[in-house]
C-alpha cells in the first residue's frame, strides 16, 4: 500500500493505493466511528458491496443501492440517498461512504455536503477514472439537463482508499476512459510521465499491477499538488479541465451515459489541442503526439460528427468556466505545460469546431454512440 497525503490543512485526508484495501477495517477506523451509510449502484454492488461491509467490522451500516451511470446523476436519484439517510435517523455523527465509480462519488460526496448542512465522507472508488481523479479533491454534484455538473459544492473526503484490486471487474471501455484523464496529466503538468504512458501504454491496457500502480500514484500525486495550491479553482487548479469544456458539451448535446466522460474527455483534449496550435501555443507534432496516444489507448479523437458548431458553443457557454460571459480555456504550452485564457479570438474557435465537424473518422478509431 502507498499513501499520501493531501494537505488542506483541518481539511488534509490521506490517499491509500493499493491491492486488497477493501474490508480492511484499519483504513476506516479513524474515519469511520459511530455509524456509517454506504452509497453504491447496480453494477458495483454484486461485484464489492459485501467485501466493503467487511471493513466496517462492528460500527453499525447500512447502504443504499442507486442506478447505475451518468444518465441517473440527478437530483431525482439524490433524492433516494436523502431518504435513506433521513429514514434511518442519521445525525451529524454519522459518515456516508462511496463505493463506485465517478457517477456514485460525485452523489455521494453531494449529498455528505448538503445533508444537516454536511457530514463527513469516505470515497471508495472502483474505477480507473474515480481513481485517479473524481475521488480526490473534493468536487462534488449532479447534472441538469442544460449542463454537466452545474449543481454542486465542493467538500473533501477525509479519506480515499482505492483498491486496485478492484479494476480486475472494470469493463475494458471504462479502464480506457479512465485512460483519458491519466494522459491529461502528463500534458498539463509532468513531460516525463507522458513519456512513461507512452512506453507503458499496453501495460497498463493490459492491467499490468505494477503499471497501474505508478500510473494511479503519480495521477494522484499531481492532483494533490495542484489541489493544495488551488482548492476552489480560482486559478491553477482550472488546469485540471484539460478538455473538458469541449467534453461536457458532447457529454450533454449527446445525451448523459451515450458517452462516458473520459471519451468525451479524450476528444475535448484532441480539440484543445487543436485549438493550442491555431493559438500558436503549441506545435503540430504535440498535438499528433497526444492524438495518437489517445487512439492507442482506444479513445475518440473526435466529437461526434452530428454535433454542429453552433449547437457546441451553444452547451458551452452554459459551461462552469464561463467567466463574465467570456468562455476559458485550458491550453498547452508545451508537453508538461498549459495554461487557462479566455484570449482567444472567436474565428479559432470557430476554425476548430467546424474542422471537427466535417472531418473523417480516423482509420481504426471508434467513436461510441
Amino acid at each position: 500500500m502507498h499513501t499520501l497525503r493531501i494537505d488542506l490543512g483541518d481539511r488534509g485526508y490521506p490517499i491509500h493505493i493499493g491491492q486488497g484495501l477493501l474490508g480492511r477495517r484499519e483504513l476506516l477506523a479513524d474515519h469511520v466511528v459511530r455509524r456509517a451509510m454506504l452509497v453504491t449502484d447496480e453494477r458495483v454492488a454484486p461485484l464489492h458491496l459485501e467485501r466493503a461491509l467487511a471493513g466496517f467490522g462492528n460500527t453499525p451500516v447500512s447502504h443504499v443501492v442507486l442506478p447505475e451511470g451518468e444518465a441517473n446523476k440527478n437530483l431525482e436519484i439524490l433524492e433516494r440517498i436523502y431518504a435513506a439517510l433521513l429514514s434511518e435517523g442519521f445525525d451529524r455523527g454519522g459518515t456516508l461512504v462511496a463505493l463506485g465509480g465517478g457517477v456514485v462519488g460525485d452523489m455521494a460526496g453531494f449529498a455528505a455536503a448538503s445533508y444537516q448542512r454536511g457530514v463527513d465522507f469516505v470515497q471508495l472508488p472502483t474505477t480507473l477514472l474515480a481513481q485517479v481523479d473524481s475521488s480526490v479533491g473534493g468536487k462534488t454534484g449532479v447534472n441538469h439537463p442544460l449542463g454537466k455538473n452545474m449543481i454542486g459544492a465542493f467538500h473533501q473526503p477525509v479519506a480515499v482508499i482505492a483498491d486496485t484490486d478492484t479494476l480486475d471487474t472494470l469493463a475494458d471501455r471504462e479502464l480506457r476512459a479512465g485512460l483519458a484523464e491519466v494522459i491529461k496529466y502528463g500534458l498539463i503538468v509532468d513531460a516525463t510521465f507522458l513519456e512513461w504512458l507512452e512506453r507503458h501504454l499496453d501495460d497498463l491496457l493490459a492491467r499490468e499491477p505494477a503499471a497501474l500502480a505508478h500510473a494511479i500514484r503519480r495521477s494522484c500525486e499531481i492532483k494533490a499538488m495542484i489541489v493544495e495550491e488551488d482548492e476552489r479553482e480560482h486559478g491553477r487548479r482550472a488546469l485540471l479541465n484539460l478538455g473538458h469544456t469541449f467534453g461536457h458539451a458532447i457529454e450533454a448535446a449527446m445525451g448523459y451515459g451515450a458517452w462516458l466522460h473520459g471519451e468525451a474527455v479524450a476528444a475535448g483534449t484532441v480539440m484543445a489541442l487543436d485549438l493550442s496550435v491555431r493559438t500558436g501555443l503549441a506545435g503540430e507534432a504535440l498535438r499528433d503526439r497526444a492524438t495518437r496516444l489517445l487512439e492507442r489507448a482506444g479513445l475518440p479523437v473526435a466529437p461526434p460528427p452530428a454535433l454542429a458548431p453552433e449547437t457546441f458553443l451553444d452547451y458551452m457557454r452554459r459551461d462552469k468556466k464561463v467567466a463574465d460571459g467570456a468562455l476559458r480555456f485550458v491550453l498547452v504550452d508545451g508537453a508538461g505545460s498549459a495554461r487557462v485564457t479566455a484570449d482567444v479570438a472567436p474565428e479559432l474557435l470557430t476554425a476548430t469546431l467546424e474542422r471537427f465537424h466535417t472531418a473523417a473518422l480516423p482509420a481504426g478509431a471508434e467513436r461510441p454512440l
